[in-house]
């Protein structure tokens, strides 16, 4: 495996950005030799006045010039090797993290949680940035120009260079044996703080909640255990870093110390030269100060693996792929039994099978938990079937681009979410391409244009986030409104009037009649007044099909759906 590979693979980076990386060690590494110049023109100057040579002042001065000139040429090819290419390739990194989000089947973000992704994304991938940016560039550069210095010494006296650098290797080794012991504290101070952040979200989200069961005590009281927590891990994880490093910075300046005894024995055994015992204390003092730099550099990249790792395993996780090619023969979507199971543990669809015809609206129907929401998803390959195949006009969904198959499909789920834009950008989601006219003509048939026109700005009101400034009705409204626009040959409605009250569901059910004409329908609805116009229901119960066939069929049979109509019927006429 080549380094840039490595390095690919380590810090998590595109090719380009280890190939930079390698560039900025480079250059770290010569900024380091470029601030031995000014102790190299001390040692020529120091041999000419002991030497009793005529001193050229101007010389000098010229040469001090010369090496002020090379060191801020450096630090100018140093900065932009090691800051401005690390946050082009922190860009590129963003990038490539979402777009393979984009490429994720939705199963990985039902195992994993919000405030651990948003953590990755975003705290993680700006600590990558700084260690690529800081601690490796230099911890790598220093090595590298100690390395060189360090061989360089052992050509004037191989004594003195190894009183020189025997300090380093076990300086860095004692940072190294860390690992361990630093990767458990990291771990916990990044699970600690995921947990805090997930509580907070959580807070934010549900706080209307808390209130309403006077929990707030309760919450605050679990927040500050959380933040102690938090607090206590990062301290941890400082402090387990500390130990190590102030130790081996202890080891090295050991190193000045035994240059400077040993030299003075070489020298009164006339063994050394006064002015190579002088070079030896100046190249030491020099040495030792990177290195002691470096070692809380290589703490601190050691603990980087901890973020590497998690980023990894986003980046290298699977994606849904296939064809971008559409074959089908049509648009009926036929489910050939289908199991599946969110976790291996529980199974939510057992050997579903049945038949959503082109031009038909098919209802499904069924209690909470028996799989109807889940049908719907399978349907437009959210997520992959472990047996079974789904097929859309003869083409197995599974081997086509989820992006491609998507062009087939206007979903409305019955969870909506909405931008904090305005109305209009709201509904152009359903395509970006749509005129304001286009726009506005589906926003009616969804009965927007109601409460829309009658917002501050009409049709240019911004909505809040998540559509906070709208009712649940209006904000279905919207969501139906995407689905008229995009105007695809397979709709999906998953409890799509829920939140309507009678008078506006009605309006709705008359657009969809108009809507649906050639299309393929599949509405997901727990009341029997949304389906009743349906051309076929399904009954799901317990992962299974129960019953199907016309509403008339199914009512004439006497089995569970005439059950759920008399519950239905008797709810209705119940009063307080």
């Amino acid at each position: 495996m080549s380094i840039i590979n490595i390095i690919r693979r380590k810090y998590a980076a595109s090719e380009q950005g280890a190939r930079d990386l390698v560039k900025s060690c480079i250059a770290c590494a010569a900024m380091d030799i470029a601030l031995m110049l000014p102790v190299t023109l001390m040692y020529f100057l120091v041999r000419d006045i002991i030497g009793n040579s005529p001193l050229d002042v101007w010389g000098y001065v010229w040469k001090i010039g010369i090496c002020l000139m090379a060191i801020a040429m450096m630090e100018y090819v140093k900065y932009n090797n090691q800051f401005i290419t690390v946050y082009k390739e922190s860009g590129r990194r963003r990038i490539s993290l979402a777009e393979k989000l984009r490429r994720l089947p939705l199963s990985y973000f039902g195992k994993k949680d919000l405030a651990d992704l948003t953590s990755t994304i975003m705290a993680d991938a700006a600590t990558i940035e700084t260690g690529t940016s800081h601690w490796v560039p230099e911890l790598i550069g220093s090595m590298l120009s100690t390395t060189l210095i360090g061989s360089c010494l052992f050509l004037f006296d191989w004594r003195m260079a190894l009183a020189s650098v025997w300090v380093i290797p076990i300086a860095i080794s004692i940072v190294l044996f860390s690992a361990k012991v630093q990767n458990r504290y990291n771990r916990n101070n990044v699970q600690a703080k995921v947990c805090l952040a997930e509580h907070i979200q959580e807070g934010l989200e549900v706080f209307q909640d808390i209130r309403a069961n006077l929990a707030e005590e309760k919450y605050l009281n679990d927040l500050e255990q959380r933040i102690d927590l938090a607090e206590k891990r990062a301290v941890e994880a400082e402090l387990g870093v500390a130990y190590f490093v102030v130790s081996g910075q202890m080891i090295l300046k050991l190193g000045i110390a035994t240059v400077a005894l040993v030299g003075s024995w070489l020298l009164s055994e006339g063994s050394l030269d006064v002015l190579t015992f002088f070079m030896f204390l100046l190249v030491a003092s020099r040495l030792y100060d990177p290195m002691s730099a470096s070692l809380i550099n290589l703490g601190a990249a050691v603990s980087l693996g901890i973020q590497c790792e998690r980023m990894d395993e986003i980046l290298c996780h699977e994606e849904q792929r296939g064809t971008e090619t559409l074959t089908n023969k049509g648009y009926d979507v036929e489910f050939k039994d289908v199991h599946f199971a969110y976790d291996t543990s529980e199974t939510v669809l057992s050997g579903v099978s049945f038949t959503a015809r082109q031009g038909e609206v098919t209802a499904l129907i069924g209690p909470s938990g028996s799989g109807k929401t889940t049908v719907s998803r399978l349907a437009s390959r959210f997520w992959d079937i472990p047996s079974g195949t789904i097929t859309v006009g003869g083409m197995d969904i599974s081997k086509i681009d989820p992006e491609t198959l998507m062009n087939l499909y206007s979903i409305v789920f019955q969870d909506v979410t909405l931008f904090n834009n305005t109305v209009l950008e709201n509904i152009r989601i359903g395509r970006k391409e749509a005129t304001d006219e286009e726009v506005i003509a589906a926003a009616r048939l969804a009965h927007v244009d109601v409460f829309a026109e009658k917002l501050p700005n009409g049709w240019n009101s911004l909505i809040g986030e998540n559509g906070s400034e709208l009712s649940g009705g209006e904000r279905q409204r919207i969501s139906i409104a995407r689905a008229f626009l995009k105007d695809a040959p397979i709709i999906l409605l998953d409890e799509a009037t829920a939140s309507l009250d009678v008078e506006n569901e009605t309006y709705i059910q008359e657009s969809l009649s108009r809507l649906v004409k050639d299309k393929t329908v599949i509405i997901i609805a727990h009341r029997m007044r949304t389906v009743a116009g349906a051309d076929k229901i399904v009954i799901l119960k317990d992962g299974k099909v129960e019953e199907s066939g016309s509403p008339s069929q199914l009512t004439a049979s006497g089995g569970f759906y005439k059950r759920m109509q008399d519950l239905q019927n008797n709810a209705l006429e119940w009063n307080i």
